[in-house]
């Protein structure tokens, strides 16, 4: 069976969720992408923007084509809610190329409820950098009004 790489760096970091929504993947590491922010966009879930002062940490997946096609289905690719793109991250093997998805709406926004609480338990389970993880945690969630949205850098 043909399988290829992908890069998650939001909700997707989850094994529990990832169980569900992809039963055939397998994780294979932890991976940096280079030159881009994470970011809460307007939906309240996460994307990625360039940024050539910033890193995204995520974990790499290996999937299957039905993978691929329930996380087509979840992230709204035929709603046109994310776009699927082939990026280069560096894992502990090196640079790859993986897929990963970017939302079209890249507004700043609040997380929904939950929403970021499940990123950063999952950056802390897959021990990404502990910077990171706080980079994470300043992002403003709905309890928090007036938000933060510092920049990291690596």
């Amino acid at each position: 069976m043909e399988r290829r790489l992908y890069f998650a760096y939001g909700s997707n970091m989850d094994a529990a969720q990832m169980a569900c929504r992809c039963p055939e993947a397998v994780f294979l590491s932890t991976a940096r992408l280079p030159r881009y922010r994470f970011l809460i966009n307007a939906r309240g879930v996460a994307t990625i923007v360039r940024d050539p002062k910033s890193d995204v940490y995520g974990v790499i997946w290996s999937i299957t084509p039905d993978d691929e096609r329930n996380l087509d289905r979840c992230e709204g690719v035929a709603k046109g809610l994310y776009c699927k793109h082939e990026i280069e991250v560096e894992s502990t093997e090196g640079y790859c190329s993986a897929l990963t998805y970017i939302a079209t709406n890249n507004d700043p926004g609040r997380p929904r409820e939950g929403y970021l609480e499940k990123v950063v338990a999952a950056a802390i389970k897959n021990r990404l950098p502990n910077k990171y993880i706080e980079y994470l945690r300043s992002q403003h969630s709905p309890s928090d009004p007036g938000g933060s949205h510092r920049e990291v850098t690596t």
